[in-house]
């Protein structure tokens, strides 16, 4: 189901409140999570109940270089190369950081966590695959809800870099 954005009330997440102050258009896309659908994972749930091909809908990871923790956004088809992931943010190596530190510091929950309006800001790194697109959905903060944004704007809001660190 889309929904155009209220800005309050039930569709109003730290995510959708950065994206409104930055003046960014946006849609929101909502839902029905099922737990008993969680083979392929969130993502690929999203993808599937709002019928959009899985390489527009894209997941936010986060990982850790040992030095740093970096946000990686990636479709939701494939997976995020770590070697790739490292070499865009000049480290050595990474690992997807544990999943209480990611729901910490992004201050969602995994299956809801948002590249946008995250508690701690760290280096974002989005697959380059997503500017072949007008627009990509990443969560909205919170399970069965997400933001549908331009890549480039997201490139923006966040600066943000673009590399390719997703593998299929």
């Amino acid at each position: 189901m889309k929904k155009t954005p209220t800005g309050k009330g039930k569709g109003s997440t730290p995510a959708t409140m950065q994206l409104e102050r930055a003046a960014v258009a946006f849609t929101l896309y909502e839902y029905h999570h099922s737990t008993d659908h969680m083979d392929g994972g969130y993502g690929v749930e999203a993808a599937e109940k709002l019928g959009i091909d899985p390489r527009q809908v894209f997941k936010t990871l986060i990982a850790d270089t040992g030095t740093k923790r970096v946000v990686a956004v990636v479709p939701v088809s494939g997976h995020v190369d770590l070697k790739a992931l490292a070499a865009a943010v000049h480290e050595k190596k990474a690992s997807m950081a544990d999943t209480t530190v990611a729901q910490r510091e992004s201050g969602y929950v995994v299956g809801g966590i948002s590249p946008f309006g995250q508690k701690t800001r760290h280096e974002t790194v989005l697959d380059e695959s997503a500017l072949a697109y007008d627009m990509i959905l990443v969560s909205g903060g919170k399970r069965g809800f997400d933001i549908g944004v331009d890549p480039r704007d997201l490139v923006t809001v966040l600066h943000a870099m673009t590399a390719r660190i997703g593998t299929w």
